[in-house]
């Protein structure tokens, strides 16, 4: 990616795109000599997990042998093909021994999360949408395009409660607010939060009584850590969480579940994402990508029926829970002697969302801690940039200035590089 500045003569017609948080961050590194793995920078900020060899994961996919049929466009909606693998994963993942099962035509593909998201976007009617803050930063971007047609309504996390919004709470902002629609990310970027087990269960029957949309976004599903322990440290959780486990019917329950192999499979390049959820629903989304994308690639998707067969999945995912529970703990722990604080300290995901209030001076803002942490060569990302605000309607100053998303995603040696500075910097 090349960073430019161009003058409003240049851009003509056009207007200038601001870019979103991460890609900001790394867009100011870059003017600093930074590139993706550049082995003398640290990016303590980047929103993939490292997508080399792993210990205990299978060899990583080099090659796919194409089919004739490839080179021609695709169904929006997917191959059938790889419809199916993904039906038969999340019914093998959270649906075993339920009366009501996913077909291919509960599953859309699409280009990536983002895509898959912006169809279902796409596809809302005029409604109110409720959502937490913080959450992940594409979230603005997306409610933006749609301005005239939804209504963004924030709920904004309380410390005190970790970061967390209660299906209490969801459950009078639905009856409160009128709410259509429910979007999150579980677990959460940025924080590391997961809503699961009863909890789970009952927002899922929360949206299915009132008619709410359910839309989860759980492309961090198998990063699941345990509680802490006395020390602080997690150990690798059992398996993954999904809203898809409490659905009673796969067609009538308003629940729409999007994942890929971006994050849980390590392979974001290949730009895989995909939506499950009711026959009509993923039918009225898969239209959408009719004039937004054109479909997904036939190639890619014929990759990703190797990437999702069942032995080297459960093998991937077992091994991604130990590799990065340990980079979580070790993170955690050097953040904490650093002067970092944690609300709730991350038990999914690879991020840790942490307070700077207790450093000193200039250390103690976001905006500055990450100017000067790029010339130590660490990227971090400030905690402003997940107070999505769509149409910049909130004027006042974000309460996240003093927070910042830390993440373990890079490979151990270059994460404790990036620590090690840090712990310099701080002197």
């Amino acid at each position: 990616m090349t960073v430019t500045t161009f003058t409003p003569h240049a851009l003509g017609a056009l207007r200038e795109v601001p870019y979103m948080g991460v890609i900001f961050v790394v867009a100011e590194a870059m003017k600093l000599g930074y590139e993706n793995g550049h082995p003398d920078w640290s990016n303590l900020g980047q929103g993939q997990p490292e997508v080399g060899e792993m210990s205990g994961a299978p060899a990583r996919i080099h090659s796919v042998a194409i089919d004739p049929s490839d080179h021609a466009y695709g169904p929006l909606e997917g191959t059938r093909e790889l419809r199916e693998a993904i039906a038969a994963y999340h019914n093998r993942m959270h649906r075993v021994g339920k009366a009501s099962q996913y077909t291919a035509d509960n599953v859309a593909i699409a280009g990536g999360g983002r895509l898959a998201l912006t169809r279902a976007m796409a596809a809302l009617g005029s409604v109110n949408i409720g959502y937490q803050l913080p959450d992940y930063t594409a979230f603005e971007d997306m409610f933006n395009l749609h301005l005239d047609r939804i209504t963004p309504e924030s709920m904004r996390c309380r410390e005190g409660e970790g970061f967390g919004v209660s299906v209490a709470r969801v459950r009078e902002e639905i009856a409160d607010r009128g709410l259509g629609a429910y979007l999150f990310s579980n677990p959460c970027n940025p924080t590391g939060n997961v809503v699961e087990g009863a909890d789970l269960e009952e927002l899922v029957a929360v949206c299915r009584e009132s008619g709410t949309t359910l839309l989860s976004d759980e492309f961090y599903s198998h990063f699941i850590y345990t509680p802490p322990g006395a020390d602080g440290d997690c150990a690798p959780g059992t398996g993954p969480v999904s809203a898809s486990a409490y659905i009673e019917d796969v067609d009538r329950d308003p629940v729409l579940v999007f994942d890929g192999l971006t994050k849980n499979h390590r392979y974001p390049g290949w730009r895989v994402g995909w939506t499950v959820g009711p026959r009509a629903m993923i039918e009225t989304m898969a239209r959408t990508g009719s004039s937004i994308d054109g479909g997904p690639s036939r190639i890619a998707q014929r990759a990703a029926l190797e990437a999702l067969e069942p032995a080297r999945t459960d093998q991937e995912t077992k091994a991604l829970r130990e590799v990065f529970c340990e980079k979580r703990n070790i993170m955690v722990r050097r953040l904490a002697k650093m002067g970092v604080r944690f609300a709730n300290a991350s038990r999914s995901t690879f991020y840790c969302w942490g307070s700077l209030e207790n450093l000193p001076e200039p250390f103690n803002d976001g905006m500055s801690f990450f100017r000067r942490a790029l010339d130590v060569k660490v990227l971090t990302v400030p905690g402003e940039f997940f107070d999505v605000n769509p149409g910049k309607r909130r004027s006042r100053e974000s309460p996240y200035k003093r927070w910042m998303r830390f993440s373990f995603g890079p490979p151990k040696d270059n994460m404790l590089q990036g620590l090690d500075r840090l712990e310099q910097m701080l002197g």
